[in-house]
């Protein structure tokens, strides 16, 4: 085996993962670090959300779940805070791969402690056992909703501290390392602790090894967590973090200017961003890439079965006009059905163009296409949306546009939990969904594999739009270990999935947050991919005010 000591030997490989666009975010002075702490370490985060979803890290879907897995669990490898484009050791502290690239080997970081929980009050060691049974669990559709990530992967313990992977195909580390890290089905979770206690208790009692502990959770109000003294990396700086569920943006506002809070997520607008930056003492940060903002069309329902009004949709739709709603600051149109460029593998817009497949801003053809598939007068469709800004403000203005040429969208709005629920039922016949990923192979396999499908797929997960013909190029590309020839054909995949108008690219979005100027998030900002975490870890810290 060819030995990878530290994934920096693997920078060249890692900067493939994806090349983004710089962020825009505002970074905390160095100066501040001799600045003396405030003697209350607690932060308190506001999110657009009205509830909790899930504790459980396999399981997530929304940001505000994303948020606490992200604070309580590890993976083997870390996105590190405020430089996300490369990969780091975390719970792992190398690996290596076997030249076939089937056999991957991870060695352990020792004296990892779990979080205490009954029985265990001072926690225990993490072995590979804990390693096996996480990635067993993350890769069985019962329990994850990632399983499609670990499809074809055997885990197995080689010792106390060393894990191994076994994979039926080939697969480049492009692709490998990404599946291992802090995000979705990477989380490493607690093997006695889910035994012991049971699948009910650990529900809503969450064991980790990241740099907080569960404390206690409040229907719609909060999640508090407490300071991990004993945290790997060292205890946190903070000691307490209170996630608070506030849907309505006044209210975050509100919190921020009386003190309430001290960070808040934002408004997806450009004048809400100058709003806070009027503000005394508080700052409004954007970062990117972040997400993209793509609208699926379930093919598998009338009308929409038809590609003619598929086409027609998307001639009714103006990405220029959905970027401008958002501001320049915000949101860029989008052309890629998957991450937008320069990711590696992206479409853009140009490609898409040469393609044939831009169906975009055309009212006279959308309405032709209509009447040619028996809708002259055009037609009503219910579309489930959530409540939160970024999302519902885009699907009103999706739904005025559309009235131009004769598609009535009938918006049935729930909270945010709800509408991740009711659209893996296959409840909607339009999703719009914001999305990040960390490769496009994950995002074609997440959203475009049959076995995605939702309710249907052997293993459902987020294929709304119930694609079913590109399987082979998926599989092809991920099997493939040449870096040029697997772009191809995730590229040529992306272009038959415009082709078949499977799914209409509106935006690349931003994530937006307002800080108060004494929080000193402990790092700078360079790349940042996730959302909804705002980059809080161990070195966060509250200064003086």
């Amino acid at each position: 085996m060819g030995r990878v000591e530290n994934i920096h030997k693997m920078l060249p490989l890692m900067a493939s993962i994806a090349v983004f666009v710089v962020i825009s975010f505002v970074t905390i002075n160095a100066s501040r670090a001799a600045d003396p702490l405030a003697k209350e370490q607690v932060l308190r985060y506001a999110l657009n959300a009205s509830d909790a979803s899930t504790f459980e890290p396999h399981r997530i879907g929304g940001g505000q779940d994303k948020l606490v897995a992200g604070l309580l669990f590890s993976g083997l490898l870390r996105y590190p805070p405020g430089n996300e484009i490369n990969l780091e050791p975390d719970l792992a502290t190398s690996w290596e791969a076997s030249s076939d690239k089937k056999e991957w080997v991870f060695h352990l970081r020792k004296g990892v402690k779990f979080h205490p929980f009954p029985g265990y009050p001072s926690g225990y060691e993490l072995t590979a056992d804990d390693v096996v049974y996480s990635f067993k669990r993350a890769a069985n559709p019962n329990y994850s909703a990632a399983s499609a990530d670990y499809k074809g992967m055997t885990f197995e313990p080689v010792d106390t501290y060393t894990f191994k992977v076994i994979c039926e195909n080939p697969i480049s580390e492009i692709l490998m390392l990404p599946r291992f890290a802090n995000l979705r089905g990477g989380f490493i979770v607690c093997k006695k602790a889910m035994e012991e206690k049971g699948e009910d208790w650990a529900k809503t009692n969450p064991v980790g090894t990241g740099p907080f502990i569960f404390k206690s959770y409040e229907p719609r109000q909060k999640t508090v967590l407490i300071q991990n003294a004993t945290y790997f990396r060292g205890a946190p700086l903070l000691n307490e973090v209170v996630i608070r569920y506030m849907p309505l943006v006044s209210s975050r506002e509100l919190g921020l200017q009386s003190g309430e809070l001290e960070m808040a997520e934002g408004q997806v607008d450009s004048k809400w961003v100058e709003k806070m930056n009027s503000l005394p003492g508080i700052k409004a940060l954007t970062y990117g890439p972040s997400e993209t903002s793509v609208l699926h069309i379930n093919m598998a329902k009338a009308p929409f079965n038809d590609i003619r009004v598929r086409k027609a949709l998307s001639y009714g739709i103006s990405r220029e006009q959905e970027a401008q709603l958002m501001g320049e600051m915000i949101a860029v149109p989008l052309y890629s059905p998957t991450l937008a460029p320069p990711a590696t593998g992206a479409i853009t817009k140009e490609e898409a163009m040469q393609a044939g497949v831009v169906y975009e801003d055309n009212v006279p053809m959308a309405k032709q296409l209509l009447a040619e598939a028996g809708y002259p007068n055009g037609f009503k469709t219910e579309v489930i949306i959530s409540e939160m800004t970024g999302y519902k403000k885009t699907m009103i203005d999706l739904k005025e546009q559309l009235k131009r040429v004769g598609i009535e969208l009938e918006l049935n709005v729930v909270d945010h939990p709800s509408f991740h629920n009711l659209i893996r039922k296959d409840s909607s016949s339009l999703v719009l969904y914001h999305v990040w990923r960390a490769n496009i192979d994950a995002s074609l396999g997440n959203f475009f594999h049959s076995d995605s499908i939702v309710v249907t797929g052997k293993q459902a997960d987020v294929n709304f739009s119930h694609m079913a013909s590109i399987d082979d190029l998926i599989m092809k590309a991920r099997d493939e270990t040449d870096s040029a020839k697997q772009i191809a054909l995730w590229k040529e995949a992306q272009i038959a999935i415009l082709k078949e108008v499977a799914v209409v690219p509106l935006t690349r979005k931003k994530t937006v947050y307002a800080i108060k100027s004494y929080v000193d998030l402990g790092h700078k900002a360079t790349w940042m991919w996730t959302t909804s975490n705002a980059q809080i870890s161990e070195q966060t810290k509250i200064l003086t005010h």
